[in-house]
């Protein structure tokens, strides 16, 4: 029995997974608020002791940078050490993986249900692949395809500097700046990030901001408040903080595809996307996805899909485990 971890800044969530099946079984599945705990190690204990199972490999993906077995993670204030879960597991090793790299070697483990096209391309092109997942922060990674199968590999892309592509972007860009020092597309493309393209249009002048909004921002997390009022036609300041943020979501996957040469399609991740999917099927997206000058055509051949299934990662962690144990 497999223990897979998907923690993120907002929520960590843990399952035992049985990788002998297709597809692949949850056994049991929880989820803790990660900001309500001192550590992961404090979670896993917590999980493992309520479950009564004893795992016979472990794999968490985690949002930051892993190096040499070590996270300092991005948007908690923990250090996790893979040695250290081993041992209050009783495992020779554990795995630390990016959670993006977690998505990556989920894809294998979804099937049509578990996705939604935002174009439409003839059949499933071989080639390689990305990942993109906006959520606590924006992450980014690959999947290099060599002929016969991918080769997933994490990147810190969502940290890499914003592209403004017009006068209104120029200018939020000036105020991030001033704010931040220096703007990464994350602080765009994130739920943090969509609350500070709602403060850009509103400190600008460009709507008013409504009393009942201030209200649900302020009582709870003010991204889902924004998002809400967009999505259901009640605030016109947050139909534009949310069509911004949309654009520049497009067109930050449309940078990675080029990057990556992702000719086998590129995948959105993370908890925000299928939230928002009407918003995805309109025509910013995908507009400024294949917004790319000479290289259009490349971008328009490329299948786009959401991951609609919130387990992705989880299955991947797994994966990953049952992989690299059986290596």
């Amino acid at each position: 029995m497999i223990l897979a971890g998907d923690i993120g800044g907002t929520n960590s969530r843990l399952a035992f997974v049985d990788v002998s099946t297709r597809p692949v079984r949850l056994v049991s599945v929880s989820v803790f608020p990660s900001r309500e705990y001192s550590s992961l190690d404090e979670i896993v204990a917590k999980f493992v002791g309520s479950s009564n199972l004893q795992p016979t490999a472990a794999c968490f993906g985690i949002a930051g940078p892993v190096r040499n077995g070590r996270v300092e993670a991005s948007n908690l204030p923990w250090v996790i050490e893979a040695k250290r879960l081993a041992n209050e597991l009783h495992l020779d090793k554990t795995l630390l993986i990016n959670d993006l790299e977690a998505n990556a070697w989920g894809i294998a483990t979804l099937g049509p249900e578990d996705v939604v096209p935002l174009n439409q391309v003839t059949g499933n092109p071989p080639g390689n692949q990305a990942v993109i997942a906006a959520g606590t922060g924006l992450g980014e990674a690959g999947m290099y395809w060599d002929g016969s199968q991918h080769h997933i590999f994490a990147s810190e892309g969502g940290h890499t500097d914003f592209a403004p592509r017009n006068d209104l972007e120029l200018e939020l860009y000036r105020y991030l700046r001033a704010r931040f020092g220096h703007v990464s597309y994350e602080r765009i493309v994130s739920g943090p990030g969509l609350v500070n393209v709602y403060h850009f249009l509103r400190d600008t002048g460009r709507g008013k901001e409504p009393q009942w909004l201030i209200d649900q921002m302020a009582h709870s997390d003010p991204a889902a408040a924004i998002s809400r009022a967009a999505m259901d036609g009640k605030c016109s300041l947050s139909e534009q903080a949310l069509d911004l943020f949309i654009s520049i979501y497009g067109a930050e996957a449309g940078n990675l595809a080029l990057k990556i040469m992702s000719t086998g399609g590129v995948y959105l991740g993370g908890g925000i996307a299928p939230k928002m999917l009407p918003k995805l099927k309109g025509p910013l997206f995908m507009q400024a996805f294949i917004a790319k000058g000479r290289m259009q055509h490349l971008l328009e051949a490329m299948p786009v899909r959401v991951i609609m299934n919130d387990k992705a990662a989880l299955q991947g962690a797994a994966r990953c485990a049952a992989v690299n144990s059986a290596g």
